[in-house]
């Protein structure tokens, strides 16, 4: 299928996406006009946040190129993060997202922060600027270091999040006591507006070893398995006026074919969607 016509497609299926090309670049404000233009009235973009704003590790070309020249970075080439580049990337994402908002179409922003984001060696409050910025937008946070969830600072962090109305994203994944493995029943609401569950599969070896995101999440989700999440979202709606579940195991067909089959678990009306077979 060309990959013009593969968003309206999708939009025929599902009533939500979340966009992980912003992880990587801010979109033009001609291709987010045209997601808008080739998806239903009632459809959901979810946005993640750029890997800059997330403490990934990021080399400069992957920022716009009036940032590009703008940045301070490191002899390889990676983005030093200072508060006023973190400010003029907010300021270029912005953009895209108000697009989306002008439609009606906007959900959450995904913050997806890096498993170096330690308690160790960060505070939660180098995260307010941010927060603050974008504090009239819903506001999703996925922590990939488990030491935010253990002991005493788990109460902190959920202390953080309610004070600044930020969802904590639950998690579906390896039942695993790894550092960058947050604990799988971890459900706590801190914005009862909304509630984000994504699912990365239960691999703990290829969770942990696998080199490529497509390795990390190649997990196909069983009809049982499909049934348990179907349950855990029940209960996050009865405490959330909304539920954003995303399916993160993104090898082969995995994610829209478990997605499709939680449509049918919820009792939704959706048409069939053929398997898909090999890579391509």
């Amino acid at each position: 299928m060309p990959a013009g016509e593969r968003l309206a497609w999708y939009a025929q299926h599902f009533d939500m996406v979340e966009v992980n090309s912003t992880f990587y670049s801010v979109p033009d404000a001609r291709m987010v006009e045209r997601w808008c233009g080739s998806t239903p009235e009632n459809f959901t973009f979810d946005v993640k946040l750029h890997q800059l704003l997330s403490r990934h590790s990021t080399n400069v070309k992957l920022l716009p190129p009036a940032l590009q020249r703008a940045a301070e970075t490191d002899a390889k080439g990676k983005v030093k993060l200072t508060p006023e580049i973190e400010q003029a990337m907010i300021a270029e994402l912005r953009k895209p997202i108000e697009i989306l908002r002008a439609s009606g179409k906007l959900g959450a922003l995904l913050l997806q922060l890096s498993p170096a984001f330690s308690p160790k060696m960060h505070e939660l409050s180098e995260l307010e600027p941010l927060l603050e910025a974008l504090s009239g937008f819903p506001i999703a946070l996925e922590l990939r270091n488990r030491n935010w969830a253990e002991g005493e600072r788990l109460q902190t962090l959920l202390d953080f999040l309610r004070a600044h109305s930020v969802a904590l994203v639950s998690v579906d994944a390896p039942a695993e006591k790894h550092f960058t493995i947050m604990p799988p029943a971890l459900d706590e609401i801190t914005n009862p507006a909304l509630a984000y569950l994504r699912l990365h599969g239960r691999d703990a070896r290829a969770y942990t070893t696998g080199k490529t995101v497509a390795a990390r999440f190649n997990y196909d989700y069983s009809d049982d398995e499909v049934d348990e999440v179907a349950q855990r979202a029940r209960k996050l709606a009865k405490k959330a006026s909304e539920v954003h579940v995303v399916f993160n195991n993104n090898a082969l067909d995995y994610a829209p074919h478990a997605a499709a089959r939680l449509r049918v678990a919820l009792g939704q009306m959706i048409a069939d969607i053929p398997r898909q077979t090999e890579l391509f």
